[in-house]
Order: structure tokens, then C-alpha cells, then sequence
């Protein structure tokens, strides 16, 4: 409900517990593609952190010093840089800490951004008579764009929950560099291929963009089964390789009527379908030529008269055809 500091510039603002459960489901979905639900325990931390009173509080809190609290990271340069630190932000470590003590944690797996919150888990361990636990971290992955970290907010993301088309052909956007890594972080492929696959691309034996194919159809079939990646596949090739329209695509429907075929409607169309978030955004994204009709690009400045048939293109991968309504009786 507090939320977790790491990586952030300011407080973060606080969610109520309805929206936690409502979170919770979302990250299930996306665990249970993974692992077994019928061998997965989930623990919800109010089990243990709601019992504790004011004076065990104090407690856990006696247990480390705010002279190491601002040895971290994203509080050592809001300190210097004067940006405020709420107290409850300092609590979020020791809880999650906590946790560890509750369940008696042997091992806790995360990314290297949980490095403090981790190890403070081995340190209120011992500090409360228990084995500390192993921390087993895992490198960042950067998102499409190459540079940061995947982030849903980042726009940058690959979601494990998104149909097949989408993952296959947002893990061929990666920049070539990524390849190895996505490898190693996101496939079960052996290392010793992935050591071959290295030792291709140094060569120049074989085109980035195969390997790319290749690697985009092995994760597909990790979450969507093997059928779902050698149709995503075929889509890829038929529709950005081949520059083919797809068949299936998404419809919208529009009263026939000349006030509302204008570039007010491809924005509303545009967020209608959530190919943007906002006007501003999809205005953004016919300026940068990624909005196109028919195949043809659009300039922000044209007056469109959209007609039954025709194909909105947005980016690389949504598409949506144009049902046309009667015009309304006024």
C-alpha cells in the first residue's frame, strides 16, 4: 500500500487495499504462467505486518540505522539534492525485510534494484535469531527501446500476458545487441547454443534478423504453446515482412456523417482503441508519420474522409478497419 522507494525521486503515492487486491490478481495471471499454482503458496504480508503493534514497531525499527538507510542509493541523492524523505518510506525496507523473518525465508530472488531491501532481509534475520537467507539477484532487463529498464510506464514493455502477434513482434523490435541477453535472461535455450548463436553473430555467418525470428517463436511458445509461436510467426511475415494487411484485424464503427470525418475522429479513434493514451499522444504519433490510412502516411494538418473499408495503421503493430453507420437522423 506504501509502495517500494527503490529507483524513485519522490514519494510514492499510497494505494488503498482494494487496489492492492485488485494488483495482486494481475501479478498472479502473469506468475501463473510460470509457475504451478496447485505447488505456489501466496502470502498476502498484512497476514503478519497488521498484528504488529506500536511497541513492535519500535522494535523492528530499532534494528537499523538511518545513517545506513541513507547509504542507499535513491535516498542518498534525494538527501543531498534536499527532496524530501517521508518516515514511512524508511519502513518500507523493514517490512519487506520482516517478511522474510514471517515466512522464514531460505532463499529470496529479485532484480538487482532489490539489492537493499534483500539483504536487509539477512540482516533483521539474524538480528531476530533466525538463518539469514540467500539472495539470489538477477541483471535488469532493458525494454524494446534498448536503453532503460522494461517498464509498463515506459511504454518500453513486453507483457507476458500479451497475445501472440504482439510478443513475437515486439521481441523482433529489440535492437540487435540485446539478442544474447534476452537469450540468457528470457528463454530456456542451453548456454552452450546460446555460446553458438554468440559465435554466428561474430562471424557474420548468419543475419541478426533469423536469430532475432528465431528467438522472438522460442519465448511466443514459452507462454502461448508452440502452435500460437508458428502462427505468430507466419503473421509477422505476412504482415511486416511482406508489408500484407492482416485479415483478422480489430473494427470501429463510424456514423456516416462529414462533421465526424475529420482529424478529431482519427484521434478519437486512435485512443478509442488505445493505440495512445491521450489526444496529445496520438497527435504526437501522426506527426512522427506512424499513423497511416490505407498505407498511406498522414500529416497532421489533413482533413480525412474516412469511408466503410478502410485500414487505420498505428506503429508497426495495430490495425483497425472502418465499419461505416448510417448517417444519424438529426
Amino acid at each position: 500500500m506504501i509502495g517500494d522507494p527503490s529507483g524513485r525521486s519522490k514519494t510514492r503515492k499510497e494505494l488503498t487495499r482494494e487496489e492492492v487486491l485488485i494488483n495482486a490478481e494481475t501479478y498472479k495471471k502473469q506468475m501463473f504462467k510460470i509457475l504451478d499454482p496447485d505447488k505456489t503458496e501466496v502470502k498476502f504480508n498484512s497476514e503478519w505486518l497488521s498484528k504488529l503493534n506500536f511497541k513492535d514497531v519500535i522494535e523492528l525499527a530499532s534494528k537499523y540505522t538511518i545513517t545506513r538507510m541513507l547509504e542507499r542509493e535513491d535516498f542518498k541523492n534525494r538527501f543531498k539534492a534536499q527532496q524530501s524523505i517521508a518516515i514511512h518510506e524508511f519502513m518500507y525496507p523493514l517490512m519487506q525485510g520482516y517478511d522474510s523473518i514471517a515466512i522464514k525465508a531460505d532463499i529470496e530472488l529479485g532484480g538487482t534494484d532489490q539489492r537493499f531491501n534483500i539483504l536487509m532481509g539477512r540482516t533483521l534475520q539474524k538480528e531476530y535469531g533466525e538463518n539469514k537467507q540467500v539472495s539470489i539477484f538477477m541483471p535488469l532487463l532493458e525494454g524494446t527501446d534498448g536503453t532503460l529498464k522494461m517498464s509498463k510506464s515506459l511504454g518500453n514493455y513486453i507483457g507476458i500476458n500479451e497475445n501472440c502477434n504482439n510478443m513475437y513482434s515486439k521481441v523482433m523490435s529489440i535492437p540487435d545487441e540485446l539478442i544474447i541477453k534476452y537469450y540468457d535472461l528470457v528463454t530456456d535455450t542451453h548456454p552452450d547454443e546460446v555460446q553458438e548463436i554468440v559465435r554466428q553473430l561474430e562471424s557474420g555467418k548468419i543475419n541478426p534478423r533469423d536469430i532475432k525470428m528465431k528467438l522472438s517463436k522460442e519465448i511466443v511458445e514459452l507462454y502461448h504453446g508452440k502452435v500460437a509461436s508458428d502462427e505468430a510467426q507466419e503473421y509477422f511475415k505476412k504482415v511486416f515482412q511482406k508489408k500484407d494487411i492482416p485479415q483478422n484485424i480489430k473494427q470501429i464503427e463510424v456514423i456516416k456523417n462529414s462533421a465526424r470525418n475529420k482529424q478529431s475522429t482519427i484521434l478519437k479513434i486512435i485512443t478509442d482503441m488505445e493505440f495512445a493514451k491521450s489526444n496529445r499522444e496520438a497527435s504526437r504519433l501522426i506527426q512522427q508519420g506512424a499513423v497511416k490510412i490505407n498505407g498511406e502516411k498522414i500529416s497532421i494538418d489533413n482533413v480525412f474522409d474516412l469511408s466503410d473499408g478502410d485500414v487505420i495503421q498505428c506503429g508497426k503493430r495495430n490495425f483497425v478497419k472502418i465499419i461505416e453507420l448510417p448517417k444519424q437522423v438529426e
